[in-house]
């Protein structure tokens, strides 16, 4: 028994959770060892059982997916862990991987490739499906944000006002100005409007 790949699998909903203990239930060289269903537990949980492979989704309560990942890493350097998410965007994908992610796998992949990934992943390498790198180039080759600037753009995804915000950070407006020009210039839009879809869309901002 002691051979079998020992998995933890953490998912907030309670289906795609039990889908996959169920899946993993169905092969001989795996088993299920714990399940969390938020970022605190899974971080509690793996000290507990030390799992060879770890599913963690990356929106969860408490601790979201990347800050869990963080944690463990921190106190488990050699833990393995396969993201399995919706989210694609490239910020998402290189916030992950930044953590310590070993794969990063998106929910509509079939069973076989989640089992590869597992096997691949147990066996000291990494899996990042073609479609995911190739986001993580992209984010690789373009300018990064700013801390300030990302506290901007997050304000502006809320709908604050520049004079809002420049409330909300302590700055004036014109500072803000300059802010949301580099924004717009790092993001390659032109507007707002379009500053806050694309940092949706790329999993810069999410709403909560």
């Amino acid at each position: 028994m002691d051979e079998l790949i020992q998995i933890m699998v953490v998912d907030d909903h309670h289906i795609v959770r039990q889908g996959l203990v169920a899946l993993i239930g169905t092969l001989p060289d795996m088993k299920v060892v714990a399940q969390a269903s938020d970022g605190s537990e899974a971080v509690d949980l793996y000290r507990v059982h030390r799992p060879d492979i770890t599913l963690m989704d990356l929106r969860l309560p408490k601790q979201n997916g990347v800050e869990a990942i963080t944690h463990i890493r921190e106190e488990f350097p050699s833990a393995r862990i396969i993201v399995l998410t919706t989210f694609d965007g490239d910020e998402d994908i290189y916030r992950a991987l930044q953590a310590g992610a070993k794969g990063y796998l998106l929910k509509g992949m079939n069973a076989d490739e989640l089992t590869d990934a597992i096997r691949t992943v147990h066996g000291g390498k990494s899996r990042i499906p073609a479609v995911v790198a190739e986001r993580l180039a992209e984010r690789m080759g373009g300018p990064s944000l700013t801390g300030r600037e990302l506290d901007v753009l997050k304000r502006i995804v809320g709908g604050r006002s520049n004079k809002e915000i420049a409330s909300d950070l302590f700055i004036s407006e014109a500072t803000v100005k300059t802010h949301i020009n580099s924004i717009l210039s790092k993001l390659g839009v032109n507007d707002r409007t379009q500053a806050a879809t694309t940092a949706l869309q790329r999993g810069i901002v999410h709403l909560d």
